[in-house]
């Protein structure tokens, strides 16, 4: 595996499912800022006013498809999820099947979000279970006040760039702030 984190502005996203796991998953999407168009043929009620207006009733077609760079799939019937997989993945589209490892090119990490900050936790879709639990680990080990302390740090930064500080000035600077200020054990 290789971690990678996407700028949904720059990667293009869509959803194509149902239900609770795809819900789920449209949740973690605009958790990350993307606002994805979101396909489903027949949606519950709770997905179809989760989705609102970026909900199209139909899987997506060749048109669609070439729209975007990242497919996310989930809560469909297993041969509909395998075919729009290859159908994806034909045009050259990253995928991912919900907890169906042999059609995913990537998966999701379970993650910590504090502003910008974000943690991330993957077994490579083997155990979502252990991933979840680290997880809850770290929301312990670094609370929400982690937003601000990143926001500090990113203005010391920005002030010693515009000042001309080379990079290892910088991290020595960065280094003794978050020492001073007792933010890791």
């Amino acid at each position: 595996m290789i971690p990678l984190v996407l700028d949904p502005a720059r990667a293009p996203m869509a959803l194509a499912g149902n239900g609770p796991l795809a819900a789920r998953r449209l949740n973690q999407l605009r958790e990350g800022g993307a606002d994805p168009t979101v396909y489903s043929p027949e949606p519950d009620g709770e997905f179809a006013a989760l989705a609102g207006e970026r909900l199209v009733r139909a899987l997506p077609g060749p048109d669609e498809l070439d729209a975007v760079r990242v497919l996310f799939v989930a809560g469909l019937d297993p041969a509909v999820e395998t075919e729009l997989a290859e159908r994806a993945r034909a045009r050259r589209i990253l995928v991912n099947v919900e907890d169906v490892v042999p059609l995913c090119d990537f998966h999701s990490p379970s993650v910590v979000r504090r502003g910008d900050l974000l943690l991330s936790v993957s077994t490579g879709g083997h155990s979502p279970t252990l991933a979840r639990l680290l997880r809850e680990r770290l929301e312990a080990l670094f609370p929400e006040v982690w937003a601000e302390r990143l926001r500090i740090i990113s203005e010391l930064r920005d002030g010693l760039r515009k000042a001309g500080a080379s990079m290892s000035a910088i991290a020595t600077a960065t280094k003794e702030r978050i020492a001073r200020e007792g933010w890791l054990p």
